[in-house]
């Protein structure tokens, strides 16, 4: 099962999507901004959906998925900062924050694209785990209820109807050289 499938890339865009759209809203809040209002959450949501879709087929380098992700924090934080009403200026900011909105801001990208980087290798092997674990499940599960089931080991079995090769010792092609070479050897 390969992760880049279509299907797939919409279910990890739609989980990454929710979780930094949330959080960052969330932090967004703490760092001095009011609440962010649903139709503002939406836009987020599909905005960071769509890109995560796009940069989902292959795998990038962190150069680039810090730039999306730093580029996606800048745009969720006017776009939950323009349905403000008009607030005192802090900092030359037109809501409250300052360093701190900007530290938050920050930190939720360098977060999003730490996942990003280092959480498809981790949800592709997760993936093959949970796929080889749910095959030898059925399984068993076929095996209790009585059901005739052929078990065959990888590199037993043969293309044809005859008869299957003896298995070769583990090392039988290893060649030891240890030692010095045979025509400097005083033996």
């Amino acid at each position: 099962m390969h992760v880049a499938r279509p299907f797939l890339r919409a279910l990890r865009a739609s989980a990454f999507a929710a979780v930094c759209v949330l959080v960052s809203a969330a932090l967004h809040v703490l760092a001095g901004g009011t609440v962010v209002r649903l139709g503002s959450l939406c836009v987020a949501l599909a905005a960071a959906w769509a890109g995560a879709y796009l940069l989902g087929g292959r795998r990038r380098g962190v150069s680039v998925l810090l730039g999306a992700c730093f580029a996606a924090q800048y745009g969720m934080h006017h776009l939950f900062g323009a349905t403000l009403p008009d607030l005192p200026s802090v900092g030359g900011h037109a809501h409250g924050g300052g360093l701190g909105m900007l530290a938050v801001h920050a930190a939720a990208a360098f977060g999003s694209a730490w996942w990003l980087a280092r959480g498809e290798a981790a949800l592709a092997t997760l993936l093959r785990l949970a796929v080889t674990s749910v095959g030898r499940f059925w399984a068993t599960l076929l095996a209790l209820a009585g059901a005739p089931i052929e078990i065959s080991r990888p590199g037993r079995t043969t293309g044809w109807d005859g008869p299957a090769a003896p298995p070769r010792a583990p090392f039988t092609a290893a060649v030891s050289r240890r030692g010095p070479p045979l025509v400097l050897s005083v033996l």
